[in-house]
């Protein structure tokens, strides 16, 4: 009877502290996530093959992530960022001269992520862990309107990432994806200039010689939708 007692108390301590902090139950998993991301968007292609990091734009975004399991997870991103490159100071001379570009870049994407380590929020049977580091891998398309020439391509992104709970439903993380596009275009947005679609003379074949792009942003979610486990007496 005090057992019982005590296992009573405990839950009603449980439904209160879920009521006043948003659901901590112990252990208790969430179905989904929702924010947002900021961050820096970088070119590499024919104008830049120097660093993945060179000529830094800025980044934003939403993001929507379904929780497979505390392990596995698939995300979903709508993305807008601007690149830009030149050949200004680079040893490799494009033909024609030199050359500079800007443009914006808008992205929908699915990644699927694999934890290295059972996320949550360091509760309950499971053992899981407030940060987990993680690969992500996928697939998504890239839109980026004139000056020159639209284009519409099919990209691959590749990436890691680390995460943190930081309070029972707000979730924390940075990340650096790097977007492989079945275009070289990317980098042609001035008619009278150089062209940088295949300045070399360079066959282009399926994911060879093509322009990619990378994100390095932080981001912040909130978890939805608990799964509530059934209680077997």
């Amino acid at each position: 009877m005090r057992l019982a007692a005590l296992v009573q108390k405990a839950v009603v301590g449980a439904m209160m502290l879920c009521f006043a902090t948003g659901a901590r139950a112990d252990g208790l998993e969430y179905r989904y996530e929702v924010g947002a991301m900021v961050g820096g968007c970088s070119y590499y292609g024919d104008a830049n093959y120097v660093s993945p990091i060179d000529n830094i734009n800025i980044m934003g975004g939403l993001l929507w992530r379904y929780n497979i399991n505390p392990r596995m997870a698939v995300k979903a991103d709508l993305a807008v960022g601007r690149i830009s490159g030149t050949t200004e100071g680079k040893d490799n001379v494009i033909p024609g001269g030199e050359v500079k570009f800007g443009r914006m870049l808008y992205e929908l994407g699915a990644q699927y992520e694999c934890h290295f380590f059972a996320y949550g929020d360091g509760t309950g049977y499971k053992q899981t862990r407030r940060w987990a580091p993680y690969l992500l891998a996928g697939v998504g398309m890239t839109y980026a309107p004139a000056p020159a020439k639209h284009v519409f391509t099919a990209n691959v992104p590749v990436g890691v990432g680390l995460k943190f709970k930081v309070a029972p439903r707000l979730n924390l993380g940075c990340e650096f994806t790097w977007r492989f596009t079945l275009s070289d275009n990317l980098d042609v947005t001035g008619k009278s200039a150089p062209v940088l679609d295949d300045p070399y003379g360079i066959d282009s074949g399926f994911m060879k010689n093509k322009d990619s792009y990378s994100f390095l942003s932080v981001f912040v979610t909130y978890d939805l939708s608990p799964k509530y486990r059934k209680c077997n007496n």
